[in-house]
């Protein structure tokens, strides 16, 4: 029977390739810099393979090694699966559990359900990781998260999606505007206005674009965050589409905007997804029966 390789020699190899550095690679394995360097030789001795180019300057992976960590990752990511699976079976929503959560989302909804979700499963670890829709993707496929909490639609190829909600668009501006005085917005309305948005990259503007029925060039792409989306309508520099999860959440707080509905209603979906092969389906769609129905909580 061939030797085969240890977990930890293929978390260090993964570490490395990650890192680019072998004190951090090391660091983030809780190992020493010269543990770590054993144990990749020890995996190079052991395949009869150059896995890691070493100069004074720079460590990357060989192209073979690149090839190793792909493999790597994917053990890697089944033996924790194995463990969550037993913990499951346990007992559901223990352990640790890796949650990724986009910015539009994160500050509005979390602090409204993470007081109920530690009192209900005490034993859940649950660690957050707050990112763009498309890096919490690649961290969900590469085995990095557990779950993910975004809004829809969005291609979700190999992923179970639970829909958690409907979060309707709201339209922002000062209290001045021309608009303001209407009871409701029109997509004509928005059109002829100073729209302002998220930048690129961020999911809610193409999901406000969408729903709006607005071309995907429409709106200037200004803001990094909502609240400094928020700070610029109320710099006099134009008017935005707000999601309400947000408004209630307080994002207006400070201000003196007002909002008013779109007369044709529009919104986006907030959903939960994680992989089609994960062993915790289950034990996600309880998380997402505690998400459901959940009050956002103002921010302060």
């Amino acid at each position: 029977m061939k030797p085969l390789p240890t977990l930890r020699q293929l978390r260090y190899l993964v570490a490395l390739a990650d890192h680019r550095h072998f004190g951090k690679a090391a660091e983030s394995c809780f190992a020493t810099q010269s543990t770590l360097s054993a144990g990749l030789q020890e995996l190079e001795a052991l395949l009869g393979a150059i896995l890691v180019e070493r100069t004074k300057r720079r460590v990357m992976p060989t192209p073979l090694g690149e090839e190793v960590v792909a493999r790597a990752r994917a053990l890697l990511r089944g033996a924790e699966d194995l463990v969550e699976a037993v913990e499951m079976a346990r007992q559901p929503l223990t352990g640790a559990l890796r949650l990724g959560v986009i910015p539009t989302i994160a500050p509005y909804l979390l602090p409204g359900v993470l007081p109920g979700l530690r009192a209900a499963h005490p034993r859940l670890r649950l660690m957050l990781r707050e990112d763009l829709t498309m890096r919490l993707l690649d961290g969900l496929g590469g085995g990095a998260l557990d779950a993910v909490l975004i809004a829809l639609p969005w291609p979700a190829e190999g992923l179970e999606t639970l829909e958690l909600a409907e979060d309707p668009f709201l339209f922002a501006c000062a209290p001045d505007h021309p608009l303001a005085a209407k009871d409701s917005v029109t997509s004509a309305d928005l059109a002829a206005t100073e729209l302002l948005l998220l930048e690129d990259g961020h999911c809610l503007r193409e999901h406000a674009l969408s729903a709006c029925r607005l071309p995907s060039a429409a709106g200037r792409a200004m803001g990094t965050s909502l609240n400094t989306l928020v700070q610029m309508v109320a710099n006099g520099l134009g008017v935005t589409l707000l999601p309400k999860l947000a408004v209630d959440g307080g994002v207006l707080r400070g201000t003196d905007l007002v909002t008013r509905p779109l007369a044709e209603p529009a919104s986006r979906r907030i959903g939960l997804a994680w992989r089609r092969s994960s062993p915790r389906a289950a034990e996600f769609a309880l998380l997402g029966e505690a998400l459901k129905g959940t009050e956002p909580a103002p921010t302060r």
